[in-house]
């Protein structure tokens, strides 16, 4: 148990992390949070996989030497598939990932037919197969790996103009029928899909369960932490961005999250 309130290091490619840091303030808003978007090597899905590793690691080691943060939440499953084991060997502070809710998924599939949505690193990663043979090996699995839907979750942030087309092709996949089955489950396994997800739910072709790991990520750092002590006041929610200060025009957006500070350089202390 931390006696003071901690520091919480959220890090993703962009601003899907955003929906899991909006869950972790529900259960530490004392905490001060450090919000880091490595926009500059946004899409993580196009880059060499040693390459990637390389960067997060060096990335996540320069971020902690700097905010001295004590819990690190890697709020992008790409990201967490690849290099937390490296993190976890280099630094004795508790990580956080995030990976395929699979286990989740089959427990709640009543047809037991469910769908993956993620990226197309995830989707064929090693890790997300071994996660659906362990807890889903009763169940027809289908993995839909998207090129855009992130991308698309971005534009959608920023306030650009996403078409429901374009949305519907990248999810038209998941939604699977097996004579009297079909897709009851889709966990949506990159943090940016949830942004979209009323998005989601009004372009589905049929009602389904749509699962967000964000809760369950947030459980996990209030087990590691601790629940937040009454009366203490609210923390503070900083941001920053690797490719330097974002347009003006995702000001707003990002104070309505809570966002007090633009951080001019997330590598560098903030005051």
């Amino acid at each position: 148990m931390i006696a003071r309130s901690p520091v919480i290091l959220v890090f993703d490619s962009g601003l899907g992390g955003l929906t899991v840091f909006t869950e972790i303030v529900k259960a530490r808003p004392d905490a001060r949070f450090v919000y880091v978007a490595d926009d500059a090597a946004f899409p993580y899905g196009a880059w060499p996989e040693a390459e990637l590793v390389e960067r997060i690691t060096a990335l996540i080691g320069r971020l902690i030497a700097a905010h001295a943060p004590d819990c690190v939440v890697i709020a992008c499953n790409t990201a967490s598939t690849l290099a937390l084991p490296a993190l976890r060997a280099r630094h004795t502070l508790p990580f956080v990932g995030t990976v395929p809710a699979v286990k989740t998924a089959a427990e709640r599939s009543a047809s037991r037919i469910f769908s993956v949505l993620a990226t197309p690193g995830t989707v064929a990663r090693d890790y997300t197969r071994s996660l659906i043979g362990i807890f889903a090996s009763d169940c027809d699995v289908t993995l839909v790996g998207s090129t855009r839907l992130a991308a698309l979750a971005e534009s959608h942030m920023r306030g650009e103009t996403v078409a429901d087309d374009a949305i519907l092709a990248e999810i038209a996949p998941c939604f699977v029928e097996r004579e009297a089955r079909r897709t009851d489950v889709i966990t949506l396994s990159c943090t940016h899909y949830p942004l979209l997800l009323p998005r989601l739910q009004a372009l589905a072709p049929w009602p389904v369960t749509w699962i967000d790991p964000a809760p369950a990520i947030a459980r996990r750092v209030g087990h590691l932490l601790g629940q937040a002590p009454s009366g203490r006041p609210d923390g503070e929610a900083v941001i920053g961005f690797t490719a330097g200060a974002p347009n003006t025009a995702l000001a707003p957006m990002l104070e309505a999250f809570g966002f007090e500070r633009l951080l001019a350089d997330p590598l560098e202390a903030a005051e």
